[in-house]
């Protein structure tokens, strides 16, 4: 003989605007399970060490590539401003204009 699974005797009662229950039940109905089916099955996998381990672990792969795709496009921008001088650099007299002797000495 199965266990049987635990007597579902509590209640928990939810304020929400009639549109989103409108469309949760509709959904629902979409999906082939009852309002009650779906909000234990939330409640149970937000209770789970398991759900909340993976979404840790989700976040750190998301920073991760979010910190390589800002190296990534920091780097060449850094290494161009170290390769190529800035125009006051090559101005080495300050009088606006750049003097084919300042040009080529860069």
């Amino acid at each position: 003989m199965t266990a049987r699974p635990p007597k579902k005797s509590e209640t928990l009662e939810v304020r929400l605007p009639f549109e989103t229950k409108t469309a949760f039940m509709a959904r629902c109905q979409r999906d082939g399970r009852t309002a009650s089916d779906a909000v234990r099955g939330f409640i149970e996998r937000e209770l789970s060490p398991v759900r909340r381990t993976r979404v840790r672990g989700w976040q750190a792969v998301a920073a991760a590539v979010v910190g390589l795709a800002i190296g990534a496009v920091a780097a060449p921008s850094l290494a161009q401003t170290a390769a190529h001088p800035s125009f006051a650099q090559l101005d080495r007299n300050d009088d606006g204009v750049l003097s084919p002797a300042e040009y080529a000495d860069r």
